[in-house]
């Protein structure tokens, strides 16, 4: 993305791990459509965040996951929340780890919360056990 040469291990780490939890495709389209104005986001978001916090060691994947989905679901996001339902199951969580979760979030974060998050993992999953077209 960056135009300079010198290398950049973190945002390098961040693309790989970006790319692996969130699908290539949909990474790809994000970073090809950044424009001037948005670039530096994309930049900063692919190293700091998946680089930098999503490539140490003191967390595995899953457990990043479902941190993602309690968090997510309490800030009320719901966009990226359904992306990062994927990557939860991307990472190796179970649907039954993801409903404890919303079961979690339920207490914590209040039970309307916890329905709307339930609601669009209900979809997410709907969208992966459709058959595919051909």
């Amino acid at each position: 993305m960056d135009t300079d040469d010198a290398p950049r291990p973190l945002f390098d780490t961040g693309l790989k791990i970006r790319k692996e939890v969130l699908g290539t495709a949909y990474v790809e389209r994000a970073i090809a459509n950044a424009d001037d104005f948005s670039r530096p986001l994309q930049e900063m978001v692919t190293e700091y965040c998946w680089g930098n916090i999503w490539g140490r060691p003191g967390l595995d994947r899953r457990t990043r996951s479902l941190l993602n989905i309690a968090m997510l679901s309490a800030l009320n996001r719901p966009h990226e929340l359904k992306l990062h339902l994927r990557g939860a199951l991307t990472n190796g969580a179970t649907r039954e780890e993801i409903r404890e979760t919303i079961l979690q979030i339920g207490v914590y974060c209040g039970v309307p919360v916890a329905i709307e998050t339930s609601r669009l993992a209900q979809e997410v999953f709907r969208e992966l056990d459709a058959p595919a077209a051909e």
